[in-house]
């Protein structure tokens, strides 16, 4: 059985933060549901600040969507690794996230809808 992805507009204006500044905010981000798993938010790269990024070596498989590079967020007051990724070659099926980054909301990480 395969794990049914949905990808749609993000309703409204979205932001994150890390350590307290907005790395992006958005009005053209993208929703993916993937099964039952909480909603992820993508932003257009073009939409953050890519100089708050700085890229690793981690990287990940999902069977449905392809492999994930990874970025950390380096902020004034501290590094969050690997807290972003990012499909470079997305599947087909999920081809509108490519040239989109998602976010692991965590302790100090932000994504929200303003």
């Amino acid at each position: 059985m395969t794990t049914p992805i949905t990808i749609a507009p993000a309703v409204g204006t979205w932001v994150v933060r890390a350590g307290g500044a907005v790395l992006g905010e958005s009005s053209r981000a993208l929703e993916l549901r993937e099964g039952d798993l909480p909603p992820v938010i993508y932003f257009p790269r073009e939409d953050i600040g890519m100089a708050f990024l700085d890229a690793t070596d981690h990287k990940t498989t999902c069977p449905h969507k392809g492999e994930a590079s990874y970025f950390s967020i380096m902020s004034k007051s501290r590094t969050y690794q690997n807290a972003v990724w990012s499909y470079e070659n997305p599947k087909d099926e999920v081809a509108q996230i490519k040239d989109h980054l998602a976010f692991y909301a965590q302790d100090g990480v932000d994504v929200e809808q303003v």
